[in-house]
């Protein structure tokens, strides 16, 4: 309904954006042997939604049937609640080094984690997820009163860590002798692009307990992160998946018709009572985006 309020800028970069709209077309994804999944909790998942509704588990899913590749088990789409990661870390052509919490720079010890030396002749698939709890802190941060140029330069500093991160990957052409790939979402946010950090019921038990004094400001720098994500995605033609433009009008300002994604009304949340996690719905839709992105 509010269509171009959301106003990203990622013509300045100059990406390939996919015919289904749903993320960018850098790569040609062929003949993939092996599968790996970095990043935070929303790759991992979260309960209440049960494993075989997380987006990796259902991706995995489709990727078997695109690739030919041995499927992982049951176990491994499940997680373990202890320690927020996958109950089973390898299984058939698949693995699973995300995990709950995770922030930018815990990506070293996931890619350690995750890629012994014997492995990098597979040409692999890396999806991940991540950035999603860099942001809440600084939101957190800029909440409590930290000056905005504080807060800016720790948003500097996580994308630094997510472009070194993805350049791990793509430019050492040796080191994956026979072919990478990289998928990423870029940042979504609960608050339908209003910025009203308490809009979701259980803020407070999520640590957003205090507004922003100036929300424009958050709304910009949210909008800001997300360009450089493109950014890293267009230097490194590696793809993004367009997480924050489709979860956006699905959260928990989706009734009201003055935010700037208002899709009109009856719209679903996509989002659990966690604030930050998707429900079943919203894994549907994670599943969808990197599915697009790959198969085109």
């Amino acid at each position: 309904m509010n269509q171009g309020q959301l106003l990203i800028d990622y013509a300045q970069f100059d990406p390939v954006i996919g015919s289904h709209c749903k993320g960018t077309n850098h790569q040609d994804i062929t003949d993939i042997e092996r599968v790996v999944f970095l990043g935070d909790s929303v790759t991992v998942g979260t309960p209440p939604t049960q494993g075989k509704d997380f987006y990796r588990s259902e991706l995995a899913d489709m990727l078997v049937e695109k690739f030919g590749l041995m499927p992982p088990n049951d176990l491994w789409k499940q997680v373990n609640p202890i320690d927020g990661v996958a109950l089973v870390k390898d299984s058939g052509d698949f693995s699973s080094c995300s995990k709950w919490g995770a922030r930018t720079d815990d990506f070293v010890g996931q890619t350690e984690d995750c890629f012994p030396p014997d492995l990098f002749d597979k040409r692999t698939l890396i999806i991940t997820t991540m950035g999603g709890n860099d942001l809440a802190s600084i939101a957190k941060d800029g909440a409590n009163g930290k000056p905005i140029d504080e807060v800016t330069a720790a948003a500097e500093a996580f994308i630094q860590l997510q472009r070194e991160a993805v350049q791990w990957f793509v430019d050492d052409p040796d080191k994956f002798p026979n072919g990478v790939f990289v998928v990423y979402a870029n940042i979504y946010e609960f608050t339908d692009g209003t910025g009203d950090l308490m809009s979701c019921p259980a803020a407070g038990l999520g640590g957003f307990d205090k507004p922003w004094e100036d929300p424009q400001l958050l709304k910009d720098l949210v909008l800001w992160i997300n360009e450089q994500y493109m950014d890293i995605a267009v230097d490194t033609q590696t793809d993004m998946i367009f997480l924050l433009e489709n979860f956006c009008g699905h959260g928990f300002k989706a009734g009201d018709p003055t935010a700037p994604c208002y899709r009109g009304p009856d719209n679903k949340t996509l989002f659990d009572l966690t604030c930050i996690h998707p429900n079943p719905d919203g894994h549907d839709l994670v599943k969808d985006l990197f599915t697009a992105v790959i198969d085109e």
